[in-house]
């Protein structure tokens, strides 16, 4: 483990594990279903992933888009590679549609459509709802 995947929470808030990568809930959600696509090796630069790490990409951004489709019901899905605070190799994964989501009685308004996300205004999730959204996301996956 390295401090990317520990900070967002490995491995309570794991989705799926792949080979090479780790989708995890994000514990701050800007809009609903807002995941952290972690790369299991601990580089700090995305042309020094393993070869394997580039080609299993390909598979792990499709599971994403097919079961955060069936989730959220997004307009278009941000993938942000930021590694400014954390330092290995990582995406922010944010969903985005106009108005707003609710699921389990909260709302999750995405408000920065149709711009940029607005990272800053989001909800921690308290550790049930994480759960509950960890539980969800894996009943969804391929």
């Amino acid at each position: 483990m390295h401090a990317t995947l520990e900070k967002f929470g490995y491995p309570a808030t794991e989705v799926r594990s792949y080979e090479h990568w780790v989708v995890l809930v994000r514990p701050a959600q800007p809009t609903l279903g807002s995941l952290v696509l972690v790369a299991k090796s601990a580089v700090t630069a995305f042309g020094e992933l393993p070869e394997g790490a580039h080609a299993e990409l390909a598979q792990a951004t499709r599971d994403i888009e097919a079961a955060l489709g069936e989730f959220s019901a997004y307009a278009k899905l941000n993938y942000l590679m930021l590694m400014m605070v954390d330092p290995q190799v990582h995406f922010h994964v944010i969903p985005r549609y106009e108005g707003e989501r609710s699921w389990q009685g909260t709302k999750f308004a995405d408000a920065g459509w149709p711009g940029p996300p607005a990272l800053g205004e989001a909800h921690k999730l308290a550790a049930n709802e994480q759960a509950d959204m960890v539980a969800a996301l894996r009943a969804l996956w391929a």
